[in-house]
């Protein structure tokens, strides 16, 4: 976990003097909120794909995975939620804007997503079948987000 913890400090100090340049800027913001989205969603892959058998389960790279998934989930995210960062207000933008007005449900939302990962990281390299139960509250955790305040495509 400490491991982790490094990796993703020297990648948020890489980032940083991009973003640096001006934190209100609404692109940079949403930038930002891609790049969480993206990792989340790069640690998610090859979890959802040992969880349905469409790669061989590996304990150590799904232990991986899902620790450094529940480190993600721990990071604050509130400041990638600011106004003019919302569908319809920026192009790029898939978050309807009520996910910005409710910050007390975004907030109880991803800490569903913290246990959900959290849960996860302790199962998933323990075998198959733990790894495939505790995808289903991570599931639920971000689709019950996304399908509330994201757009539909």
């Amino acid at each position: 976990m400490r491991k982790v913890f490094f990796a993703l400090a020297a990648l948020l100090l890489a980032g940083a003097p991009v973003l640096s340049e001006d934190l209100n800027d609404p692109e940079e913001i949403l930038t930002a909120r891609h790049g969480y989205m993206l990792m989340l969603a790069n640690q998610l892959a090859p979890l959802g794909a040992m969880a349905k058998g469409e790669v061989p389960y590996d304990a150590a790279t799904a232990e991986k995975a899902a620790q450094s998934l529940a480190a993600l989930a721990s990071v604050d995210t509130s400041m990638v939620w600011a106004p003019g960062t919302e569908t319809g207000a920026l192009a790029d933008s898939a978050a309807l804007p009520e996910i910005i007005a409710n910050a007390g449900d975004r907030e109880a939302r991803f800490a569903e997503l913290k246990t959900a990962a959290n849960t996860l990281a302790a199962a998933a390299g323990t075998g198959h079948d733990g790894l495939k139960a505790a995808m289903g509250a991570v599931g639920q955790a971000c689709g019950g987000c996304h399908k509330q305040y994201r757009k539909s495509e």
